[in-house]
This record gives C-alpha cells, sequence and structure tokens, in this order.
C-alpha cells in the first residue's frame, strides 16, 4: 500500500465518514461506510492508526533503536490524551454556546454543555482520568489505551508473534466480562470495549510491521481470497443495507440475521472484524490500482490532506458535527437540499481546516519530533 497517496485517502475517507455518521439528520450519512458494510469509519480508523504504528515503529527502530520507539510512542499517547481532553472541552463548550444561541442539537450529550460551566474542572477531570468518555471523542480514549500499551506490547509482538495472537484472541473472547471491571462512569464498562477493540488494533499493527512477508505469503492465494473477500462483503452490505431501509426490507434483514445472528459493534464481534478485514484484503489487492488512481484525483488529494492532518482533523470534525447538527436541526422541517448543503458545507470546512493545519501547524510540529528523536537518539 502506497503510505503517500492511498494510505492517507482512506484515513481521511474514515475521517470523513465519522464526521457524517455525527450528523444524525444529515443527507449523506445514509452513503457513509457503514450503509453498504458490516464495519463503519470507526473499524477503518482503528485498523488503519494500528498499520501506521507499525510502519513507524519498524522506521524509528531501524534508526534510533527500540528504546527511542518505545518513548516516542510514549510521547505519542500523551498526544492523543491532550487532543481527548481538548476536543471534549472544545466540543461542550461549542455545544454551550450553541444552545446559548437557541440552536438545539442532539448529536452530542447536551449535559456535557451544563457540566462545563457548573463544574468545569470536575468535567475535565472525569475526561482526563478517562472515568467518563463523552460522545464523539470516545474513540480517542480507546486510541489512548492501545498506544500507551505499545512501548511493551509490540517488543512481545516481534519477539513472540504467535503467542502474541493467542493472547489477544483470548481477550477478545473474553472481552464483555472483562470491560465490566472497568470502573467508569456508565454501567458495563468503556462504550468501545477496549478488549474486544485491541485485536482489530493490534491486527493493523502486525501487518504494518510485516506487510511485505504478509503480502508474499498471501498472493499466491489471492484466486481463492479474493472471491471469498467478496462474499463476505457482499453479504455484510446486504446485511446492513437491509437495516438501514427499514420495513421495506424487514424480511430479508431478518433473514440474513437468523443466518449469522447479532452484530456488535461495541465489543467488535467476529462478524465485523472478519467484514474488515476481507475489505483489506481487496484494497491491498485487487483495488490496490484502481485506488492508487483515485489517489492522484482532486477529490483523493483532498481526503489525503484530510487524513495527514490527523488527531487535528479528528477533533475538527467533532466540531463540525456539533455545529452542522444545529445547523440542520434550525429551523425544524427543513427539506434535504438544505441538509445537503450543510453536510457539504461540513466537508469543505474539514478540508480547508486540514489544509491551513498542513501549512502552518503540521510543519512546526514535524520539526518538534526530529528534535525530540535526536535528542532521545543521543542521550
Amino acid at each position: 500500500m502506497n503510505r503517500s497517496i492511498t494510505l492517507d485517502m482512506l484515513r481521511g475517507f474514515a475521517l470523513v465518514c465519522i464526521m457524517l455518521d455525527h450528523l444524525p439528520v444529515g443527507v449523506l450519512s445514509a452513503a457513509t461506510l457503514s450503509s453498504w458494510a458490516l464495519f463503519d469509519a470507526a473499524e477503518l480508523f482503528v485498523l488503519l492508526s494500528g498499520f501506521l504504528v507499525g510502519i513507524v515503529w519498524r522506521g524509528i527502530e531501524a534508526r534510533h533503536g527500540t528504546s527511542v520507539a518505545r518513548r516516542r510512542f510514549a510521547r505519542r499517547a500523551f498526544e492523543v490524551w491532550r487532543a481527548l481532553v481538548l476536543g471534549a472541552v472544545a466540543m461542550a463548550l461549542v455545544s454551550r454556546a450553541l444552545f446559548e444561541l437557541g440552536l438545539n442539537h442532539t448529536t452530542v450529550w447536551s449535559a456535557y454543555a451544563q457540566w462545563i460551566i457548573d463544574n468545569p474542572l470536575g468535567y475535565v477531570g472525569a475526561v482526563g482520568t478517562m472515568w467518563m468518555q463523552p460522545n464523539l471523542v470516545d474513540v480517542l480514549a480507546l486510541y489512548v489505551i492501545f498506544l500507551a500499551s505499545v512501548p511493551v506490547t509490540v517488543p512481545l509482538i516481534l519477539r513472540w508473534p504467535v503467542p502474541a495472537a493467542l493472547v489477544s484472541l483470548l481477550i477478545w473472547l473474553n472481552a464483555p466480562a472483562l470491560n465490566a471491571l472497568i470502573p467508569n462512569h456508565r454501567d458495563g464498562g468503556l462504550l468501545f470495549n477496549p478488549f474486544g477493540w485491541q485485536m482489530l488494533f493490534f491486527t493493523g499493527v502486525a501487518m504494518g510491521l510485516w506487510r511485505l512477508q504478509i503480502m508474499a505469503a498471501l498472493r499466491p492465494w489471492g484466486s481463492v481470497l479474493t472471491p471469498i473477500a467478496v462474499v463476505i462483503w457482499l453479504f455484510g452490505g446486504a446485511f446492513s443495507l437491509a437495516g438501514a431501509l427499514g420495513p421495506v426490507a424487514q424480511p430479508v434483514h431478518a433473514w440474513l440475521a437468523w443466518v449469522h445472528g447479532s452484530v456488535d459493534k461495541w465489543s467488535l464481534d467476529g462478524a465485523r472484524y472478519l467484514g474488515i478485514l476481507s475489505a483489506a484484503w481487496l484494497v491491498v489487492g485487487p483495488l490496490a490500482g484502481p485506488l492508487a488512481r483515485a489517489s492522484a484525483t482532486g477529490l483523493g488529494r483532498a481526503l489525503q490532506t484530510i487524513g495527514r492532518a490527523g488527531l487535528w482533523a479528528f477533533v475538527l470534525g467533532v466540531l463540525l458535527s456539533v455545529i452542522g447538527d444545529a445547523f440542520q436541526m434550525n429551523p425544524a422541517d427543513q427539506g434535504w437540499l438544505h441538509k445537503l448543503a450543510v453536510d457539504l458545507w461540513a466537508m469543505l470546512a474539514l478540508w480547508l481546516g486540514s489544509a491551513v493545519w498542513m501549512d502552518y501547524g503540521a510543519p512546526r510540529q514535524a520539526a518538534r519530533k526530529r528534535a525530540r528523536l535526536q535528542a532521545l537518539a543521543g542521550s
């Protein structure tokens, strides 16, 4: 997979879909990944994040050693934690401002807007300790946990890959019971079950660590893997589409549910995991060429910009989701054309904000990272 174009385009696509999925009365949310696959953009985001961890770890370790890689990812965990806290505060303040202007919205829980004013230290403390994960930014809490574990887990994966995979599988199988043990503001642990989602993240890490070896082993089996992946994709797409169409497709959805059983996003069940793995094979296999060409188009380059903006684009997308939801709900009973215009505005704003970051913020951030890496390597 070409890191400079295809991977960044897919990350940007995931961030756009996440933003649109958080516009509950929007128009384009009906066309995002979750409407035509058994997984959604959150799974894509986590898998790609793990994949990047594997690639970056290999690069830093080769140039500077394991200890520098460990400290680099410990720092990255802090950066994501900081984005979680600042993003949660900004989201609550934007929500509060919209309520003050009389613009109702439902994509984010209204209590955050009250809490940030009545008890700001309590709100920041609850988010900072991750005792509470505000919706829209809750996937960042998951990402913090995974990144904080990387300095320990990745060396173990590199040394004992098979036992590490078996441990990950065992944890995934017991994910619901383990998650219930986490102290949290809601019953049942974190909304995104880290014990379930860790298998997807570390699958991505393994893909990044051994991408060349994995592809060399799988390519001879392409004629078998591709039809299987297509069937899995079609089944998942039919399942999701039938569920989205409502009563008219209820018999089809019920039959597909009878064939497979229930599908649980929050613990990341086997169907969703298998669905995104099949999509990953299609992306790096038969669709690699078309996706590379799509990445070179104007839209592809715009998505690359969003993908490269990373955390900045994620937090900006959260804020645009809250604002866009308010614009789409006020005034009430507005037509689909107005809602579509808001969807398009949010996408354009996300791209422009990401472009500004890439022109001004990212170069400074990259320079600081290079300086830290040099200092760590020399220490």
